[in-house]
């Protein structure tokens, strides 16, 4: 084939690619879109020009934002060559509108209609698979898509059989008798001739008027910061902004680096919190213009990681904001520079792993539980029958085949031009356009996408300096971070890893580094944030630096070009700074093959073959400098074990400043902070642990109450009243509704009132009840379950409308009725998932607690030990010889302690869900760390609950004090226990 056409369905997803590919083969690339409306294809367009393909996204985007099907008839395109199917062409053709036949339609020429018009007619050979195997997957894709079975499938719904690439001779012969038909194909493909350049930057080029104006502004802006961050007599600094400010005037990053300074200047404006990292945390202008709190030269940041002559991309600035802040960052952005010029890169999310079997069974017209039985067990397990083979060939073939388009987590384009020249845009339900091509394919484009990021760790601490503020009347400029980084009593809570709720810092595996590690200052807890991540740990290289760490001058090391550059963290690649240095210093490669490895490690590069090329001219290097093999090789693996997990260093000390701002507040203000963590939803843990570690800091946890409970969790001194966001099967908008109508009419005076004033059913009124919600009323929860039944069961609507008058409740005298004090618990249990008023080791039927506490652990090295402790979380591992978990649990008095769980154990002593254990193991301490190696492990039972124990007395006074209080009221008579909506135990309850 000398040319060929890419004319993907309603996309363009392809066409950058296909277009590399035809180059590479010399083929001449035609590109266009295949616009369908219902999977009934309408017509094909194919691009004379860039200004064809640019028309074609923006008709196609406008229906997608619209949502209304295309036309019959395409626009009047003035770049784009259109050819309509035989079966759909219309009356009336277009200069540039054409008619495509395929070879088996040409016996229509015969008759006399069609002969008139052969002048508009074109080769029409769509190619859609290449085998009878992938024809096939075809029609199970496009099963999958409909949603039917494969039987079911119409001609209509699927390519024909002859959709396959024909030779071009063969192809050309079909159409020997036409040759007009045949001309005027070869005139379309001499016609189009879209020529596309790569890597040529297409981000918006300048922030002011041109590159000139805008180096001015980006150094006066350096400038003042300079003098803010350092002082007016700072030489290195002056000297360090310099520098950088002349190369990035050389790669032409002024403009890309003034964007990201105004939307940070506009966060600021509006108050937000934020954090800067990524690659230009390296950079002293970053830190100068605000957007980083990392100073380079603190922590001698390595400048050719940030930038170098060899770059052709700007530095990654990875920004996160709290995760409610977001979308109003975003909103800025787009209206900023311009929704035509602003979108969201997209991903194709792929058909992965065993869910494949589960489409592909369905097509094939599976039950429920054969699709459970292939998507949960591995392949060796399946059924050996005819449809399951079938199954597994084709769910094979399919993996890895895009399934539907998605969003980019966080990185967004700015373009120069109408991002519409480059791509159609899509818009999904978040309401941010997205490009129809992945990061990877927006980098080759020529776009450098910004990383507008949220987590919940900011959330946090936003949200405790509001609470402190409420709570306490004391201010917290916590964007000041001398006030957190390096203070002795946060380091204090560092090295004993009390950081339960801090971001990147509470995980059972980082609390165990810290400990291990005795973290008690900025600097290592920076490099602990890097190599905590798979690389370092997997390679080794973290069990190393603990070992040196701890016994410094008790190693050699490698060469003495680790001793020069990697003196700080004990000659261990900790950094992908770490690796370029050694790669350079080492193996004695070229600054351009340090890029490609920076770019690897950045999960940027896809080339493998630009890796390999640099991993060969590293052993030549390395030969010629006269290293010893075996210690190249080694070096090397360790170098590869980064690839995709390592962090910059500047990334990590990002990490590590946000880590102290969320240290130093749940340091000094414990309980603010804790509720903030609780009320952000965000973190490693599940609220419960929160809750606990919220009473541990001296919280007073109350459930909570109509009066005195926000939709979030509510902090009143040391008062803590749980958020009715907490309570399971409790609708948000009711629990908003009881807030707003609380801050409208003032407290509600009893549960009479409550119900008057919000408009509520009865399960909801069953759940506030049971978890104690109006116990401001002085009434037991029996009482006033028994008075919302006799207001509930004819009360209508209009009675909560105001009344001049309003006719009083009656009181009714309840008889007392026993209740246990466990019921409460195991109401709490149902309603929020878990007991607040109760620790678990109350509910348990046993008294005995263990023979050794957490706190006692570190005495009991090589010993083995008996202990009580309530499940916190778990971790599976897989290992070569089977399955492990790692477990984090809580002792009786609330102290954290881990286990590990070996595989031959765990088979006969697994898991058995949440709950209390009893433990045997062996306590094996790790430079501080000591860890429980578990040999037994039993679920304790919890006590019965109470709640369906009831004794004969309780339910006769129950049924006789139902029948005094229906014999007293005016209305319908009450239904009998059967009838009410209640589970039955609670009703007996009552």
């Amino acid at each position: 084939m000398k040319s060929m056409a890419l004319t993907d369905v309603n996309t363009v997803t392809g066409i950058y690619e296909f277009i590399k590919e035809c180059r590479q083969a010399k083929i001449k690339p035609l590109i266009g879109i295949e616009f369908r409306c219902s999977h009934q294809l309408r017509y094909i367009g194919l691009a004379k020009n860039a200004g064809g393909l640019a028309e074609m996204n923006r008709f196609l985007t406008n229906h997608n934002f619209d949502g209304t099907p295309l036309p019959k008839v395409a626009p009047g395109f003035t770049n784009t060559i259109v050819i309509y199917p035989i079966e759909e062409a219309p009356d009336n053709l277009r200069e540039h509108e054409y008619i495509g036949i395929r070879p088996e339609r040409l016996t229509l020429l015969y008759q006399q209609s069609w002969k008139c018009i052969l002048a508009k007619m074109v080769i029409l050979q769509p190619v859609t698979f290449r085998t009878k195997e992938e024809y096939n997957l075809h029609k199970i894709l496009r099963a999958i898509d409909l949603n039917v079975l494969g039987s079911k499938l119409t001609e209509a719904d699927h390519c024909r059989t002859s959709d396959k690439m024909m030779p071009e001779e063969q192809l050309i012969a079909n159409y020997n008798d036409y040759p007009m038909i045949i001309e005027n194909t070869q005139k379309i493909i001499d016609e189009c001739n879209f020529d596309f350049s790569f890597n040529t930057p297409r981000n918006k080029k300048h922030y002011t008027k041109n590159k000139k104006t805008d180096l001015q502004l980006l150094t006066r802006l350096a400038n003042q910061g300079l003098l803010r961050r350092y002082g007016s007599n700072n030489k290195e600094a002056k000297a360090r902004v310099e520098k950088e400010l002349k190369v990035i005037d050389e790669l032409e990053f002024s403009g890309y680096f003034l964007i990201t300074w105004d939307i940070i200047r506009y966060s600021n404006s509006m108050g937000f919190l934020h954090i800067g990292r990524g690659s230009g945390a390296n950079s002293i202008v970053s830190y100068c213009l605000g957007i980083t709190d990392i100073c380079p030269l603190d922590l001698d940041l390595y400048f050719e990681r940030f930038l170098n002559l060899n770059r052709k991309s700007p530095p990654d600035f990875d920004i996160d904001w709290s995760w409610k802040d977001r979308d109003t960052i975003l909103d800025y952005i787009f209206d900023r520079y311009g929704r035509d010029h602003v979108a969201f890169c997209g991903t194709n999310v792929e058909f992965k792993y065993r869910s494949i079997f589960r489409e592909v069974g369905k097509v094939f017209g599976l039950p429920k539980e054969e699709l459970d039985m292939l998507a949960k067990n591995p392949t060796k397990l399946h059924d050996n029958n005819s449809v399951v083979r079938m199954v597994q060939k084709y769910g094979q073939m399919l993996e890895k085949y895009p399934n539907q388009r998605s969003m980019h987590s966080c990185g967004i384009i700015i373009s120069e031009e109408p991002i519409t020249n480059f791509t159609a845009l899509e818009m999904p339900p978040k309401g941010f356009p997205i490009v129809q091509f992945d990061m990877h394919v927006a980098e080759e484009v020529g776009f450098d996408k910004f990383d507008i990021l949220s987590q919940r760790g900011i959330g946090h601490i936003n949200d405790t300096v509001k609470l402190i503020e409420k709570n306490r009347g004391i201010s917290v400029n916590i964007r000041d971070t001398s006030l957190s980084m390096n203070e002795d009593k946060a380091n204090e809570y560092l090295a004993i890893g009390k950081t339960i709720g801090c971001f990147y810092i509470e995980s059972p595996a980082m609390r165990g580094l810290l400990r291990r590690l005795k973290c008690s200052d900025y600097r290592t807890l920076v490099a602990a944030s890097s190599i905590i991540r798979p690389g370092v740990a997997q390679s080794g290289m973290m069990k190393e630096y603990i070992f040196r760490h701890n016994h410094p001058g008790q190693f050699e090391y490698l060469h003495d070009a680790f001793e020069e550059h990697l003196g700080e963290t004990y000659g261990i690649m900790v950094y992908q700074e770490d690796v370029i240095k050694i790669a350079l210093h080492f193996g004695g490669l070229p600054a351009a093959d340090g890029d490609i490895l920076r770019r690897a490690m950045s999960g940027k590069g896809r080339s493998l073959a630009a890796l390999q090329k640099v991993k060969d001219n590293y052993f030549e290097s390395c030969d010629r400098k006269g290293h010893p093999r075996a210690l190249s090789e080694e070096i090397y693996r360790q170098i590869e074990s980064f690839a995709g997990y390592s962090f910059c260093k500047a990334h990590s000390a990002s990490y590590a400043v946000e880590s102290y701002q969320s240290l130093y507040l749940k340091v000094y203000y414990p309980v603010e902070f804790m509720v903030a963590v609780i009320n952000n939803q965000g973190g490693f843990y599940r609220t419960e642990v929160y809750i606990h570690e919220a009473k541990m800091s001296g919280g007073i946890i109350n459930n909570p109450c109509v009066n005195k409970s926000e939709h979030e969790t509510t902090l009143y001194g040391a008062d803590i009243y749980l958020g009715l966001m907490l309570l399971q099967g409790l609708e948000t908008k009711l629990a908003h509704e009881i807030v707003l109508e609380r801050e409208r009419n003032g407290l509600f005076k009893s549960l009479e009132d409550f119900i008057n004033r919000i408009p509520i059913g009865i399960e909801s009124i069953q759940t506030l009840i049971f978890i104690d919600a109006f116990r401001f009323t002085g009434k037991t929860k029996n009482q006033l379950l028994i008075t919302a039944r006799l207001i509930l069961v004819n009360f209508k609507p209009k009675d909560r409308e105001p009344m001049l008058f309003r006719e009083p409740v009656k009181e009714y005298h309840f008889p007392s009725l026993e209740r246990s004090a466990f019921e409460d618990a195991f109401d709490e249990i149902e309603i929020i998932g878990f007991p607040v008023s109760f620790s678990p080791f109350d509910l348990m039927q046993t008294k005995y607690r263990g023979d050794v506490m957490a706190s006692d652990l570190l005495q009991h090295h090589n010993k083995t030990v008996k202990m009580l402790a309530y499940l916190v979380s778990r971790k599976h591992v897989p290992t070569k010889k089977g399955d492990m978990f790692f477990g984090t649990w809580v002792d009786v008095n609330g102290e954290f302690f881990d286990t590990a769980h070996f595989a031959d154990c765990l088979s006969k002593y697994p898991f058995q869900g949440g709950g209390c254990y009893l433990i045997e193991g062996t306590v094996g301490v790790d430079y501080h760390f000591p860890t429980v190696t578990i040999t037994k492990m039993a679920k304790m039972p919890f006590i019965a609950d109470p709640r369906y124990s009831i004794t004969e007395e309780r339910r006769f006074k129950t049924q006789e004090m139902l029948k005094e209080d229906v014999s007293m009221t005016h209305r319908a008579p009450y239904p009998q226990e059967h009838e009410i909506g209640l589970p039955r135990h609670k009703m007996e309850t009552s």
